[in-house]
Formats: C-alpha cells, sequence, structure tokens
C-alpha cells in the first residue's frame, strides 16, 4: 500500500512549509509542493493534511519498556509498556534501559521486549546495563553486545552522583565507556554512554573528571535528568556550553516541581537564553520507570510512574507558554536524539528515509494521527492498530 499525506505543512524538524508526502515501502519516496497520481490501479491511502502541522516521529530514549521501579519492595515494580501508550504519545522509536535494579531485569527479557515492539510496528533499541557497574550484559562483554545484537546501541543507564549507584570510581567509568566507544566505531552505532543523574552534589563532576584526565570526547556521554534540581540544571548548562550532550526527563510530580525540579519547557527557554546551542539538547520520558520519593535518611515514601506522553506535552509547553519556535522544541524530540545516538534514518522527514510522522492539528496542536515505519498507527487522535494483549 502507498500513503499519500496531501498539503499538510512540513516541519522536518525544519520549517519546508506546505507540501505533500508520498510513503512507500515503509519510507518516504517523495516530498513536493504537489504531488501527482496517475495510476488508478494502484492502491493508495490518501489522508488530508489540510490544517494539519507534519513533523518527524518522535525519538523517546530512555525508557523502562520491561518496567523499572522496585524501591519500595516487590510490590512497587512499575509494568511493562504497552504499544499504544506510545504510539498515542506520537513516539515511533524508543530506547529500552533497565534502572535500579539489574537483578530481576535483566538483558535478556529487555531484548526480548525491543523486538516485541518491533514485531507490533515500531523501532525499538537498547542500552546494555543498568545502574550498575561492572556492567551486567547480555552476553558477557559490553563490546559484544553491541556489535553483535542488533538492539544494542549503548550502555546504560549507569547511575552516578545518587545512593542508589554503585558508587563508580573515574577509571571504571573510563573502561565501560572506551569499551562502548570502540565497539561503536566498529559497528556504525552511536556506543554512546546513558548517564543516570542522582541528586548528589557531586552532579557531574565523575563524567568531567573522565573527560580531563582521558582521551575520550565529551560527545562519549549523554547524561540525563539534567532537571533533576536547581543545582545539577546549573551545572548541566556548563556542561552543555562545553559541548556536552544534556538530556531533560519530562515525567515528573507537583512535588518534584515544588521541591526544585527544574519544568522541562522552562528549562529548555533557559538554558538556550544562557547560550546552550539548541542541537545538544534532548528530552526523554523515563516511562514505566517509578517516580520515587525519599526522606532525608534516604527511606522510600512514596510512588507514582512515568508516562511516555509527558514527552509531547513538555515540547508543547516549550512552544505555547515559553514561546519557543516549534522547529526548535521539536528538535529535541526528533533530529537531536536521532544525531546522539546515529540514528541515521529517524528523526528528519527526507526521502529515502524511514517513514515516521506525527500529524498534529494546527489549532491546539495536538497529536492527530501517528505513523510508523509507513503503518497508521494513530488515525484521528484513535488507535487504530494496538499490542497483542490490549
Amino acid at each position: 500500500m502507498f500513503t499519500m499525506i496531501n498539503g499538510g505543512e512540513v516541519y522536518a524538524p525544519h520549517h519546508l512549509g506546505k507540501k505533500d508526502i508520498l510513503i512507500a515501502a515503509g519510507k518516504i519516496a517523495k516530498i513536493s509542493d504537489h504531488i501527482e497520481w496517475q495510476s488508478s490501479d494502484i492502491d493508495i491511502h490518501v489522508i488530508d493534511a489540510t490544517n494539519k502541522i507534519v513533523t518527524p516521529g518522535f525519538i523517546d530514549a530512555h525508557v523502562h519498556i520491561t518496567g523499572g521501579g522496585g524501591e519500595g519492595g516487590y510490590k512497587t515494580r512499575t509494568p511493562e509498556i504497552y504499544l499504544s501508550d506510545v504510539t498515542l504519545a506520537g513516539v515511533t522509536t524508543i530506547v529500552g534501559v533497565i534502572g535500579t535494579d539489574g537483578t530481576a531485569r535483566t538483558m535478556t527479557n529487555l531484548i526480548a521486549k525491543a523486538k516485541a515492539l518491533k514485531e507490533e510496528g515500531i523501532s525499538c533499541y537498547v542500552h546494555t546495563g543498568s545502574y550498575q557497574v561492572p556492567v551486567k550484559t547480555l552476553t558477557g562483554s559490553i563490546e559484544t553486545d553491541i556489535m553483535m545484537i542488533d538492539e544494542v546501541i549503548g550502555v546504560g543507564e549507569i547511575a552516578i552522583a545518587d545512593h542508589r549507584s554503585s558508587q563508580p570510581q573515574a577509571h571504571e567509568l573510563a573502561r565501560l565507556a572506551s569499551q562502548a566507544r570502540v565497539a561503536g566505531m566498529l559497528s556504525g552505532k552511536a556506543g554512546v554512554v546513558n548517564i543516570h543523574l542522582g541528586d548528589s552534589k557531586s552532579m557531574l563532576s565523575l563524567i568531567e573528571e573522565v573527560i580531563e584526565t582521558t582521551d575520550l570526547p565529551v560527545s562519549q556521554f549523554y547524561p540525563t535528568h539534567i532537571n533533576r534540581n536547581s543545582y545539577v540544571f546549573e551545572a548541566g548548562i556548563e556542561y552543555a556550553k562545553n559541548g556536552g550532550y544534556v538530556d531533560f526527563t519530562t515525567s515528573t510530580t507537583k512535588q518534584f516541581i515544588e521541591e526544585g525540579e527544574v519544568k522541562c519547557s522552562a528549562g529548555l527557554k533557559r538554558m538556550i537564553d544562557a547560550g546552550v546551542p539548541s542541537e545538544l539538547i534532548t528530552f526523554t520520558s523515563d516511562a514505566q520507570g517509578s517516580l520515587p520519593a525519599f526522606n532525608e535518611r534516604g527511606e522510600f515514601t512514596g510512588l507514582r510512574i512515568g508516562k511516555v506522553n509527558s514527552l509531547y506535552k513538555e515540547v508543547k509547553d516549550a512552544v505555547l507558554h515559553e514561546g519557543i519556535p516549534l522547529e526548535t522544541a521539536l528538535q529535541t524530540i526528533t533530529s537531536n536524539p536521532a544525531r546522539v545516538l546515529k540514528l541515521k534514518e529517524k528523526g528528519v522527514l527526507a526521502e529515502g528515509l524511514h517513514a515516521d510522522l506525527v500529524l498534529l492539528k494546527k489549532d491546539d496542536l495536538n497529536i492527530d494521527s501517528v505513523i510508523a515505519l509507513g503503518q497508521v498507527m494513530v488515525l484521528d487522535g484513535k488507535a487504530i492498530i494496538r499490542g497483542i494483549f490490549e
């Protein structure tokens, strides 16, 4: 089946103006001011995009696809993600991670879930490991995981500056980063190290020590939760000014914001105003991860769950409430993560790339339709394809 999207205002994510888009065999076959379709012998699905904005499919580069949590005991383990949770949020590419629990949550399960989501129709990748150092891999080797397992594109999330981390030393972080880097080079993958930042005052110092004392570049590391609190956020500004990628977490609670977490939409404006290039900033949801609360003694006091739909909500808030241009805000969940993770066929609308697209309503910027690898997953705001157990 061919799909034609007619007359949409295209942000690729840079603004291209009103265009027609032809999709064939899961890829973008043509983008033009007007595409004529002559043959009546070929089935074609036409989507009228009048009064709609067409963007690349969103990339959520940090999701606990097999569930997370557990900090409050076994009953607080969060559930696996469903396909429609992802697609209704406009996400067509997802990266799975394991968090605190690297014992009961395993790489075998993570990769199996990634394969399941791929079979259901979206693109899914994973990082090998969890909070812990040494890294708990599938094959026993970071290099082998990255080079020989299609879904594995990096390492993480490795926890630092957090009472739940394994308290790694600089030489340990440098060693695993170098292994990931070489494996990435040999396999054409990103080989990045996704870093979980806790709320310790040590902040980014461990990464900075590795960069200062080794030959590893700052781009080797991809720290997330940079908006966790005011002092981590300010350290993140300086880190990004020195060329480092920074990732904001969109899933949050009212309590976290009241306690000093920086709202992503507002944080994006603050970083750009501070001189950070927008190309270095990404948003991820941390979906299915727990949102735990701890008291001053480090004791668990409560739990909520992260949601994928928080990802685009913060992008929309950045446009509507912070005055960020739409094409700039969209980059945080399209072209920027694609660049960080070397997903060469993702994050941009261009001929020959994967047909991952989102249609937004012009009047309120709400998600209208979602196409993943050429297949319509959401139409008129409703999921028309759901996971096997939904």
